[in-house]
């Protein structure tokens, strides 16, 4: 049996109604979700920012934790001496090194040697009040006096103009990494997804669940044709399914993802009903 088994994303509903939650025990992380930018955003509203590549991580003050709500076995040293405050983040392994970072945070028993490799990219404080212009601030004094060299401030910037944003994504994906961030400065911290927080990447992606495997024919005959997956619906109410073969490396139609599991996708698009045009595999998400 594959770890990637066990790897289940928790109901997304749970996200809004744990908001203000500390604690919880399997349950979703109260976290800050993005929308996907679009032109015509008012770029003066917003904070712009790399994104990270790796696996999202919630210090709740005690213990650090995936979006999912489980809990991550960081060795005692990683941890030692963090804040009581919440943070809010990416566990990073580097640009290009989200297989590394999905490894290293998902092994029961941590490897000193990988978790030395990686880095706590702290973009927000999940608790502290008001805007996130003047949450900011706060968050880069918490961390200068936390002396920890692999916990650091996510490094914010404004941009101007839609071809200074285009310029910046293209500087930023040519040097390995995945996009950009953009976080309005007037918003509070609230554990739902909407235009306050935005993803810019030369692509768009989604996630969607295995449901089905559909054999393959002609030289995939006797292996995995295409993933029969469904889209995350509305609360109470299923969500759309699709086939998804476009991608899938031979060894992946050999040994496909599990059904539960969970997958990231890329596509240019939605079709008039809702489904993604030209969807392509991208990888199984093994962090939620």
């Amino acid at each position: 049996m594959h770890l990637r088994r066990v790897f289940l994303l928790l109901a997304f509903g749970a996200l809004t109604a744990l908001a203000g939650a500390p604690g919880w025990a399997g349950t979703a992380s109260p976290l800050m979700l993005a929308n996907v930018y679009r032109p015509g955003v008012p770029l003066a509203d917003y904070w712009v920012s790399e994104k990270y590549d790796g696996v999202r991580g919630y210090w709740d003050g005690t213990q650090l934790r995936t979006r999912g709500g489980e809990r991550i076995n960081a060795p005692a040293w990683f941890t030692a001496g963090w804040p009581a405050t919440p943070l809010d983040g990416e566990l990073w392994a580097g640009r290009g090194q989200f297989s590394k970072a999905v490894a290293t945070v998902r092994q029961q028993t941590p490897d000193d040697a990988a978790w030395r490799g990686m880095r706590f990219m702290v973009f927000d404080l999940p608790a502290q009040g008001g805007p996130f212009t003047d949450r900011i601030p706060v968050l880069n004094r918490l961390l200068a006096e936390l002396l920890v060299p692999w916990v650091q401030p996510v490094a914010q910037s404004r941009v101007a103009t839609p071809q200074a944003l285009q310029a910046l994504l293209a500087k930023t994906v040519k040097a390995g990494g995945e996009g950009l961030m953009l976080h309005r400065g007037a918003s509070l911290y609230r554990a739902q997804r909407n235009d306050d927080l935005l993803k810019f990447k030369p692509f768009e992606d989604a996630e969607a669940q295995v449901v089905g495997h559909l054999p393959g024919k002609g030289k995939y005959a006797g292996m995995l044709g295409a993933l029969l997956v469904q889209m995350p619906g509305e609360p109470g109410q299923p969500g759309q399914r699709f086939k998804l073969g476009t991608g899938l490396r031979d060894a992946q139609r050999r040994d496909p993802p599990a059904l539960g599991s969970w997958v990231t996708y890329r596509f240019r698009g939605l079709t008039d009903s809702g489904l993604p045009r030209f969807a392509s595999f991208l990888r199984v998400r093994e962090d939620i």
